[in-house]
Formats: structure tokens, C-alpha cells, sequence
């Protein structure tokens, strides 16, 4: 006779507690559990010993707050409705939150949620609004109002986990926690104490930092986020204003606006100890700028943007420590399961970028770890093809809770428990555009071997990646005779998967008018009225 998971935990009646650590903008390769060239993270690599790491885990949309509301309601963007930051997110649907604190779990959140001020299906909150703000940060709480709390923010979000599960958890109650961490976000403000250790690291490039693009179509050409041409001076690299002037450096972007909002949160402790640093910085580019050619500038810029990167993520390491100590020494870790992961992928010089969004490995895949020791062996390594999408109904799944028929994902239950479970290929749409970095509307399945990929709206494109192959994904294959059968099934495949997620060119073309509607109105940040008219013009 096959019993059920849901079975097993009624006959015990011991549903487990949830803990759901997400940091913003984690790339897989800054995880030492995943490869150790860049940066230790004994801490976090620690939940993946507990249990299992996930090698092939990704995204459905890679951006911020779309792959939040994807987490939270276990729905693809086009159904939940957030398929960008621009676009609010629709309150009336049902999270995963709301089902468990409906069903007797004592529920909080903490840290950088990203949309919305008043979360539902939370017993306690306090988040950050909007992307928030690396030093002296502003929260939204719950029961305090708008409240600012003086220090550095991933500390400040992990001393409210604990507090609260210190003082406010009902020990009878099982419960389910997010902790949220802003970092690794842009503008990647270290914490003081890591500053003069981070600042003089050296990262080995990645083989692709100079990458031209020539092997793809046109949107990798045209996206703007690449490190030499994209990234800021000053709110990125951290060269002062007046070096800038001094050196008759041009801005890019929001650039020396982004630097001041950052560091005018400072108080005149913490402003000393940054300038005691970079001062230092500044005063050597100073000498070296003048006879820096285009390739030494990238290679300075890729170092620079990796200290601060890395940096911000060894106060995230020892945070996730401070919580993984506590649940040890309080007797909480049997029965409790322990994600890590990212919103998304990031870039790492990869291709010359920054930043996330085209589905390209490192910002298609996200870090994935899982501990549960009373359920999950340890020291377990998966490479099935899992995506943010599955959270909520595997999280359902565990406290023995049916999940809303509309939830298009997954329960991971079964395969972190040795059962039987299977998936063939995911589905992938990404829709800001236009708008920051620029990066073309496209949508995509992806097998274990290969990328089926439709840039759609400023081009009509395919690709076709072999990812087995052509494992830094250079070479776009799609009219390559060899690969005729490969892509005829492929197709096939692409068009089975819009049908069962229930999406389609209607649906895109909404948003797209929708979007355009609002940007002519002037409501889209960043781009301008008359271009929004024009493009709207060219689609009649």
C-alpha cells in the first residue's frame, strides 16, 4: 500500500516549522557550496550539508519583486499579474502565507519583501520599503508604523529574526519565518568591518568578461548592463564625485545621484570609516585612470564591483551562522525546514554584465538548498530541473495542507525524500522592457541539454543554446542543419508548456499595451514619454 507524505504527517501530528532565508541578487557562484574561486560561505553551506543542493534550480522570470510574487503564490507571472516592477502586484491572490497561517502556523516576515507595505498572512512583519537601504534602513512594521533603526541592515533584519524568535514564537504553534536580506543588492555597501579585508581581494575573471555577443542575436548586443559601458563611477564603483570632475570622467546613468543617496545615510562614524577606505581607492585610481585603456578600465571596474559584491555577502554568511546557532542551541533544527536561495542569478562579469534578467545560466539559475534533517538525508546533490515555483506547494505539501488548484508548481517533496518524482523541461518569460539594462522581452523552455529561446517586440528572434555543448553559452545554433530534428521537438515541447501554463501571445500583447500605455502617461520610470509614443505608434 503507497502512503502518502500527507498520511505519514497526519499519524505523527507534527508539522514542521518553515524557515525561508532569500537574499536579493545572489549569483550561485558566489556560494562556495557551488564553487569556491570567488568567496567561503562556510554558514551557508552548512544547510546544504544538512540536506540537499540543488545544481539545476532557476528562476521563472529573473527579476526582483516578479520572482517574489512567483514564491508567494506558486503561479507564473502572466496568471499572478507581477511580470515587472513596474506593474503592482495583485493582492487578491492567495499566498502560500495566508493558507499556513490559516491552518494554525504562526507566521512573520522580516527584511526585504519588495512590493506591497502590509503583507497578508503574517502574524509579525517588518520590511524594508521598497529596495531599501543598506545602512541606518527605514522599515515598515506592523504593530511599530514606519519606523529607522541605526546600523547595518543585515544585521538589523537577522537581530529581528531572532528577537522574534526569542520572544514572540509560540513554542506550541509551528511556524513559518522569512527572512529576507537585502544584499546582495546594487549599490553593495559592505559592512564597516569587512571593509579593509574586502577591498584589497582579487577575483579571477570569468572567461567570457569580453565577451562581443557575436555568437547570439541581437538582444545580448543590445542590453545595457555591461560592466565597462553600464556600471556607475561613483553609486557602483565608489569613485568619488569630485574624482570624477577631477579626471573629467562622464556619468552614467543615475550615477553620482545613486552614490549621494547611499552615502548620505552615513552618520559621521560610519562616513569616517568609509572614507579611511576608499580614499584610498580614489587616490589610486587617480594615478592609474590616465593611461587606463578601455580593457584596463573593464578589468578595474569587474574588480571593484566584485570587493563590494562579496563584500556585502560576508555579513549574509555570518547572519545565516547567527540563526543556524541559535535553532542548534534551542533544539529546532530536526523537525525544521531550512531553505536557502536568491530571487534570482546574477552576473559576475559573465558575458561582461552585471545584473540579472536574460536567461542565460547565471541569472537563470538560483542558489537552492535545502535542510530538513528529520526528512531529507544529508549531503544530497540534485540536478533535477526545480524552479522558484515550486516553493509554495512544497512548503503546503510539508504541513500536510491541499494546495489551490491554480498553483502551477511542483511540491519538491518527494524528491528531497527519495519518491518518485519528474520533470522534462521548465518555462521561462521575462517582460521588462523597455526600461533600466534594457533587456528584450523574451520567452523560453530549457531542457537539461538545451535553450529554446523567443526574443519578441523590439526583434523577432530565436535561439537555440546547447547547453551540454556549449556550456558558456556563446553559440546560437537555431539554423544550424544539425540541430533541425533538436529543434522541430523543441518547438513542439515550447508550444505543450504555453498551453499547460496558460500563456500565449494575447496575454503578451496585453501587457505590452498596458505597459506602453502607462510609460506615454509618463508612470514608467525611465522611459521617456515620446519614445513610449512612438514605440506605441509602430505597433498600430
Amino acid at each position: 500500500m503507497c502512503v502518502s507524505f500527507s498520511q505519514i504527517l497526519a499519524q505523527t501530528n507534527k508539522r514542521p516549522n518553515i524557515i525561508f532565508i532569500m537574499s536579493d541578487d545572489h549569483a550561485y557562484q558566489a556560494i562556495s557550496a557551488y564553487d569556491q574561486r570567488l568567496i567561503s560561505t562556510p554558514n551557508i553551506d552548512r544547510i546544504a550539508k544538512k540536506g540537499i543542493l540543488f545544481t539545476n534550480a532557476s528562476v521563472t522570470n529573473s527579476i526582483c519583486a516578479p520572482s517574489r510574487a512567483t514564491i508567494l503564490t506558486g503561479k507564473h507571472s502572466h496568471l499572478n499579474g507581477k511580470v515587472d516592477n513596474h506593474f503592482k502586484f495583485d493582492t487578491t491572490n492567495i499566498t502560500f502565507p495566508q493558507i499556513l497561517q490559516a491552518n494554525g502556523y504562526q507566521t512573520a516576515m522580516f527584511g526585504k519583501l519588495h512590493f506591497g507595505n502590509s503583507p497578508k498572512g503574517f502574524d509579525q512583519f517588518k520590511i524594508l520599503p521598497d529596495q531599501g537601504n543598506y545602512y541606518n534602513p527605514d522599515f515598515i512594521t506592523k504593530k511599530e508604523g514606519n519606523i529607522k533603526v541605526n546600523g547595518y541592515v543585515t544585521d538589523i533584519i537577522t537581530d529581528m529574526t531572532l528577537d522574534w524568535l526569542k520572544q514572540e514564537r509560540t513554542p506550541e504553534k509551528p511556524f513559518m519565518l522569512m527572512y529576507l536580506h537585502k544584499a546582495p543588492h546594487r549599490s553593495w555597501l559592505m559592512a564597516e568591518r569587512h571593509l579593509d579585508e574586502m577591498t584589497q581581494k582579487t577575483s579571477p575573471e570569468p572567461k567570457t568578461l569580453f565577451d562581443d555577443y557575436s555568437g547570439r542575436t541581437s538582444p545580448a548586443k543590445e542590453a545595457e548592463m555591461n560592466i565597462l559601458t553600464s556600471m556607475s563611477w561613483a553609486g557602483d564603483n565608489k569613485i568619488y564625485p569630485a574624482t570624477m570632475d577631477s579626471l573629467k570622467i562622464p556619468e552614467i546613468g543615475f550615477d553620482k545621484q545613486r552614490f549621494k543617496m547611499e552615502m548620505g545615510r552615513l552618520n559621521p562614524s560610519q562616513k569616517a570609516n568609509f572614507d579611511r577606505v576608499y580614499d584610498r581607492i580614489n587616490a589610486e585610481f587617480i594615478k592609474a585612470y590616465p593611461s587606463m585603456t578601455e580593457q584596463d578600465k573593464m578589468r578595474w571596474k569587474f574588480q571593484r564591483y566584485m570587493q563590494d559584491y562579496l563584500g556585502t555577502l560576508r555579513s549574509v554568511d555570518e547572519n545565516v551562522g547567527r540563526l543556524l546557532d541559535y535553532l542548534e542551541a534551542n533544539n529546532l533544527m530536526e523537525n525544521t525546514i531550512i531553505v536557502y536561495t536568491s530571487d534570482q542569478g546574477f552576473y559576475l562579469g559573465e558575458h561582461g554584465w552585471f545584473d540579472k534578467r536574460f536567461i542565460y545560466d547565471e541569472s537563470f539559475k538560483t542558489p537552492l538548498m535545502v535542510s530538513w534533517p528529520s526528512q531529507i538525508k544529508a549531503g544530497q546533490k540534485s540536478n533535477a530541473l526545480v524552479q522558484n515555483l515550486d516553493f509554495a506547494q512544497t512548503f503546503l505539501d510539508a504541513a500536510g495542507i491541499p494546495a489551490p488548484k491554480d498553483m502551477q508548481g511542483q511540491s519538491l517533496i518527494p524528491l528531497m525524500t527519495g519518491k518518485s518524482w519528474k520533470r522534462d523541461a521548465v518555462y521561462y518569460h521575462y517582460y521588462e522592457y523597455p526600461a533600466e539594462h534594457m533587456v528584450n522581452r523574451h520567452y523560453a523552455i530549457v531542457t537539461k541539454k538545451y535553450k529554446l529561446i523567443h526574443y519578441y517586440f523590439s526583434t523577432d528572434a530565436w535561439e537555440l543554446i546547447d547547453r551540454e555543448k556549449d556550456p558558456l553559452e556563446l553559440k546560437n545554433v537555431y539554423n544550424d542543419p544539425a540541430y533541425a530534428s533538436i529543434r522541430k521537438t523543441l518547438h513542439k515541447q515550447l508550444d505543450a508548456l504555453r498551453l499547460k501554463y496558460k500563456d500565449n501571445s494575447t496575454i503578451s500583447n496585453g501587457y505590452i499595451d498596458r505597459f506602453l500605455n502607462d510609460a506615454v502617461e509618463g508612470k514608467v520610470f525611465g522611459v521617456p514619454k515620446q519614445k513610449a509614443a512612438e514605440m506605441k505608434a509602430k505597433r498600430k
